[in-house]
């Protein structure tokens, strides 16, 4: 029995061994942890990064920080087609008003909140047209248009920030650049409409007839 019993220990430390010089494998592609195998295949790229400027050159965008975090957003001024608001804001509004002028946007419907929390001068600065108008009656540049919503719509702001909502520009790629609220969103009726995926829009279907 105690031959037997020798015999089973020397056995098991062969085979121990055997297992463990044969689970070392050191061949090129084979590594220890997946931890070894990145530092492996990233050694000969860390002096190269990857950027996306040449990707946004010739896009009208400046740099904005918030929460912490720097990104890039379009400039917005430039194309809104009826900016300065003074050029054509010249007169009290109940003038403007009147049959005698022109209409510009007074056709405009406001579907963003009830009437008794919001209307136009919510938002914009009757007393500044080209201009803003924060809760408090702060002016808000219309570049930074994002403010104003989020001092109602907090969390999508913060989510917005952090890259978590709303759209890439070009690329994921450093630096960063974002659409901003009005980009995506209609300010005056900012719901989207509801959408049937593409493959169920029987209305679709029978455009292409």
């Amino acid at each position: 029995m105690k031959n037997d019993t020798y015999l089973i220990l020397v056995y098991s430390l062969i085979l121990c061994s055997v297992f463990m010089f044969s689970s070392c494998k050191h061949k090129e592609d084979e590594y220890h942890s997946i931890t070894d195998k990145i530092e492996a295949k990233s050694k000969n790229y860390k002096e190269i990064t990857t950027s996306s400027t040449k990707f946004l050159e010739g896009m009208e965008l400046f740099e904005i920080t918030e929460n912490e975090i720097t990104f890039l957003i379009p400039e917005r001024k430039n194309n809104i087609k009826s900016y300065k608001c003074t050029e054509c804001h010249t007169e009290p509004l109940a003038k403007m008003q009147s049959k005698d002028i022109k209409k510009a946007h007074w056709n405009i419907k406001l579907n963003h909140a009830a009437k008794n929390t919001m209307n136009c001068v919510t938002c914009h600065n009757s007393e500044h047209m080209d201009d803003l108008r924060s809760i408090t009656g702060h002016k808000i540049d219309f570049n930074r248009s994002y403010k104003l919503c989020s001092q109602c719509h907090q969390k999508q702001y913060k989510d917005w920030t952090g890259g978590a909502h709303g759209k890439r520009i070009k690329s994921w790629a450093s630096p960063r650049a974002s659409m901003t609220c009005v980009n995506c969103h209609n300010p005056h009726s900012p719901g989207f409409e509801t959408k049937w995926p593409a493959r169920f829009n029987t209305q679709k279907i029978k455009e292409r007839k």
